[in-house]
């Protein structure tokens, strides 16, 4: 995951907006983009322009073609942008009127990408106290003119940006500025000052505390020290082949595959100095989204050490793109269940071993994203008694809040995870709420939903009706487990798993259109004498009045 520690600050010349603009967006933690742009205050719209080509880079990239690298994706928009404001310009003004500097940087995994049309500069710090200026200045003097500029975004119609591809590392800085923050600094002050932590604001104020306001222009900067950069990114970019076919008896590098555990045959049984794993490849050979998704699945499931889970892991010297995991001997809850419902305890411990399993990817920053009786294996305690569970699919695990996923089966998802709301505690919990109804009642609270079906929600029948042998306390943390307005709804994994271990306190839970005499019969009868009472007392005032 890519972290930065960033700061940013723009200090117009004067009262009014300014001709600068400078924004950043780190995607998917793992990609940041930084625009920083200085309108030309010659052109009556610098400044729009500025703006107009900050917003463009920090949406487009958002929403670029993931078959695309990153200097192919910067250089089209780049002339895009360009093309744009150049066209815009002569339409509307008859000339060059939205003109501006641009600043662009992009980190992905270890390597920082930067391109720059006109004066404003990006430059490294290294770690290691170097600073490193990593852009060029667009200008030129004669003897009619000073510091013109030869290149800028929107000055011409066609434009061929140069872009520098530099390698980064934990503790690099950064830094995107415009003219007005390096005409008034040294640059050993300013390397001083990047060194010693400071941010935007407080760099450049005091810069502007020996100059008069007529000596100095729009000031913009960015800083963004390199905390920890995506170790996906290495992962992914390592030249590994991924087989387009699989068959049995075929060794991989020392592993013998015995036969495919899915119908797809990326999953297969292998067995390696007498002991037997599982092996995954990814689905498609030629599918970057597929892959990417895959070297995240891996990664995940490398980071998952609880129990609840099977041990996988990555090793070090592959000839192909796979992963390993541990060999887990049982049956899915679906399968387990067949022809019959789970008993109460087991359920019970079915709740708890759910909570402990979500509880871990929490503290990783995860969530499961796909609970459902097919994604739990049941198996026999060694010596023991009873049936324990482990959880599997790694491919469904996404970052928690994550809103971009889908990820899940229908019928167990949540009513606000059909709107793209953000996976969170409360929506897992619904999985697991409907996955205990369905294991103690063979039903579903809401029926089956197809896939790419907008449900309608509406109150389900308690869990009890289908299944007497269902204590009430059961019943009603299933039912809140459940519930279709969030607010109503356990709000995380804690509160859950304190009423699975305290019967005693569970409070009974009734949906908003449950009748009154079934959540309070006491309440109901006591209205209902007081309004028989009122109206006794009435019919009595009319008769001795009349």
């Amino acid at each position: 995951m890519l972290k930065v520690q960033s700061s940013e600050f723009i200090l117009p010349k004067d009262a009014t907006t300014g001709d600068d603009a400078c924004a950043y967006s780190i995607i998917d933690n793992a990609l940041l983009i930084s625009v920083l742009c200085d309108g030309v205050g010659s052109a009556s719209r610098g400044g729009t322009a500025a703006r107009q080509c900050v917003k463009f880079f920090i949406d487009q990239f958002k929403n670029r073609p993931r078959a695309w690298d990153i200097p192919k994706t910067m250089e089209v928009f780049t002339r895009h942008i360009n093309s744009l404001l150049f066209k815009e310009s002569m339409t509307q003004y008859g000339k060059i009127e939205l003109l501006t500097t641009l600043c662009l940087a992009v980190i992905e995994g270890e390597n920082l990408y930067t391109l720059n049309l006109g004066d404003s500069r990006i430059y490294l710090l290294k770690k290691e106290g170097e600073l490193r200026h990593l852009s060029n200045d667009h200008t030129m003097d004669d003897e009619y003119m000073s510091h013109v500029l030869t290149s800028a975004c929107g000055l011409s119609e066609n434009i061929d940006p140069v872009i520098l591809t530099t390698s980064v590392a934990i503790g690099d800085t950064l830094i995107l500025c415009s003219d007005g923050v390096y005409n008034l600094l040294e640059e050993n002050v300013f390397t001083d000052m990047i060194q010693k932590g400071l941010g935007a604001s407080t760099i450049i104020y005091s810069a502007t505390q020996n100059c008069d306001l007529k000596d100095r222009d729009d000031m913009s900067l960015q800083i963004f020290r390199i905390e920890a950069l995506d170790p996906l990114y290495a992962i992914k970019n390592t030249p590994l082949i991924i087989p387009e076919t699989l068959s049995e008896g075929q060794i991989i590098d020392g592993y013998t595959l015995l036969s495919p555990m899915m119908e797809h045959r990326r999953i297969w049984k292998v067995i390696k100095d007498s002991e037997l794993y599982v092996i995954k490849f990814p689905l498609k050979a030629e599918d970057d989204e597929a892959l990417d998704a895959f070297v995240h699945e891996a990664w995940y499931a490398k980071q998952i050490t609880h129990k609840a889970f099977g041990q996988a892991w990555i090793p070090e010297n592959r000839s192909m793109r796979y992963y390993l995991m541990e060999l887990i001997e049982g049956v899915n809850l679906l399968e387990y269940l067949k022809n019959r419902t789970l008993s109460v305890d087991n359920a019970i411990a079915l709740g708890k071993f759910l909570h402990r399993a979500e509880a871990h990817l929490l503290h990783l920053g995860l969530v499961h994203g796909d609970i459902k009786p097919e994604n739990i294996l049941v198996y026999q305690r060694d010596g023991e008694a009873g049936v324990d569970f482990k959880m599997v699919d790694f491919g469904s695990i996404v970052e928690i809040f994550s809103t971009a996923s889908r990820a899940g089966t229908p019928t167990y998802l949540a009513p606000e995870r059909f709107s793209e709301s953000a996976i969170n505690e409360s929506t897992e919990i619904f999985s697991i709420g409907v996955t205990l109804y369905w294991a103690l009642s063979g039903k579903f609270p809401y029926g089956e939903i197809e896939p790419f079906q907008t449900p309608t929600f509406k109150s389900p029948k308690r869990p009890v009706t289908f299944n007497k042998n269902i204590p009430l306390w059961l019943d009603s943390v299933i039912m809140r487990s459940i519930a279709i307005d969030p607010t109503l709804r356990y709000r995380h994994y804690s509160e859950l798993f304190y009423d699975l271990k305290s019967p005693e306190k569970v409070k009974p839970f009734f949906c908003t259109s449950t009748p009154l005499i079934e959540r309070s019969p006491a309440t109901f009868y006591k209205i209902g004498f007081i309004i028989l009472l009122l109206l006794e007392m009435i019919t009595f005032y009319l008769y001795v009045t009349k």
